[in-house]
């Protein structure tokens, strides 16, 4: 999908003279919450278009930014990191075309030129890394640069990262208003650890060929700062505010953002799908289904927990007297937890069959959150959209519950279907 909308553009850079398709600020996860960000603003606002302030101000991108990375409130203070922040990626998506830009009195304004592209980006932080490696490439492929990166991803050495890095940095001198070599080692860095990574090879570190090949991390944006980790110093506060603060928020904040975010995603999803009733299906049930319920819990096992191959949408009937008996959330009913898989092994699969090139499930999680919710690697081998062997095997791990299974009046309306 990625690959066929960019084909649809020249992102030449010597045409454009434009510096800023990449900058600093534009790792995946950092463009995966923006483009979230600006979905939400755009769907509770109503608004067509939007300015970067907008978005910054937004009260749903005040409260996750400030949670999960730790910044400043962009209210109070260090205004200029959150102009960064924010319009680093949006000007990002405008140049690859995912959004449209126009200038008025030397102020921007965007609008959403494909919402299937910024949905998928803004559902899961790997969509905006796969998303990045196909921008970046075709970039470098219009703009000539394409054969120096590969050039050093195949040799791989000192003497070909020498080259490579000094042959963007005058490129991006001559054709760009960028003049200053430390700056465009920045934007190098952006341009070149995502191609590695992807394509697990050598990367660059501190102006350096590094010394192992790049890893997620290595992507990340909310890294400490090493000098802030050498004085202790951490990122919620500006420099001259120097406060000692506690890590173990910041990841609690963003484990309840990606939750969230998986749960709202499924019930839009939901709705626009089933009419926004239960996936489990059951006749007697006839009101909506307003539950997003962790198939595998979220407290057991929270390395899922943001999966939502591993949510179900129920209807509170279903949701606090079936799967959850006498609205104890802390217990999972195994015999209601084989139907939901039932059901969700059939409607991953209609997702993955169907002519839409926009897929909301992805087969290699659904594994992942079936290994994981069972304890085992029985399902790491099973053929991309095989779901007879796949459901196979959630019958062997349930097999002590399927014969007297107390919702076996359920599982003719959940039969697999393939």
């Amino acid at each position: 999908m990625y690959e066929s909308f960019l084909n649809e553009f020249d992102y030449d850079i010597r045409k454009s003279g434009d510096a800023r398709w990449i900058d600093q600020k534009c790792t995946y996860d950092v463009l995966s919450i923006i483009a979230d960000c600006i979905c939400e603003y755009i769907d509770s606002t109503g608004s067509s278009e939007f300015t970067v302030s907008d978005i910054w101000h937004s009260e749903y991108a005040r409260d996750n930014v400030v949670a999960i990375f730790s910044k400043p409130d962009p209210a109070l203070k260090a205004g200029n990191e959150y102009d960064k922040y924010f319009g680093q990626p949006i000007k990002l998506l405008g140049y690859s075309k995912v959004l449209n830009v126009r200038s008025e009195k030397n102020r921007y304004y965007y609008s959403i030129n494909n919402r299937v592209i910024l949905d998928k980006i803004a559902l899961r932080p790997m969509n905006a890394l796969n998303f990045l490696y196909e921008y970046i490439s075709k970039v470098l492929i219009d703009s000539g640069l394409i054969d120096s990166f590969n050039d050093f991803f195949r040799k791989q050495n000192n003497d070909s990262y020498k080259e490579l890095r000094e042959r963007f940095i005058h490129f991006t001198i001559t054709n760009t208003k960028i003049n200053g070599e430390t700056e465009c080692g920045r934007i190098f860095t952006k341009v070149l650890n995502p191609l590695a990574f992807k394509l697990r090879k050598l990367g660059t570190e501190k102006g350096r060929i590094s010394k192992c090949s790049i890893t997620l991390n290595d992507l990340q944006y909310n890294r400490l700062n090493w000098r802030d980790e050498l004085s202790g110093k951490d990122k919620t506060v500006t420099r001259v505010e120097h406060e000692p603060t506690v890590a173990q928020l910041q990841a609690r904040a963003f484990r309840s953002y990606t939750i969230n975010k998986a749960k709202k995603a499924i019930r839009k999803y939901n709705q626009l799908q089933k009419g926004g009733v239960s996936e489990v299906c059951q006749s007697s049930e006839t009101v909506k289904a307003t539950q997003a319920h962790h198939i595998f819990t979220q407290s057991e096992y929270p390395q899922i927990a943001d999966y939502v191959e591993n949510l179900i949408m129920l209807t509170p009937n279903q949701h606090y007297s079936m799967a959850h008996p006498d609205n104890n959330t802390q217990y999972i009913d195994r015999d209601f937890q084989y139907i939901c898989l039932l059901s969700k092994s059939n409607n991953i699969y209609l997702d993955l069959i169907s002519e839409d090139p926009n897929k909301f499930y992805d087969f290699e999680n659904y594994k992942y959150v079936l290994n994981t919710g069972f304890s085992t690697n029985e399902f790491s081998s099973i053929n991309f959209l095989d779901f007879a062997s796949l459901v196979d095997k959630i019958d062997y791990f349930y097999s002590d519950e399927i014969k007297d299974n107390k919702y076996n009046f359920l599982m003719e309306e959940n039969d697999r279907i393939f």
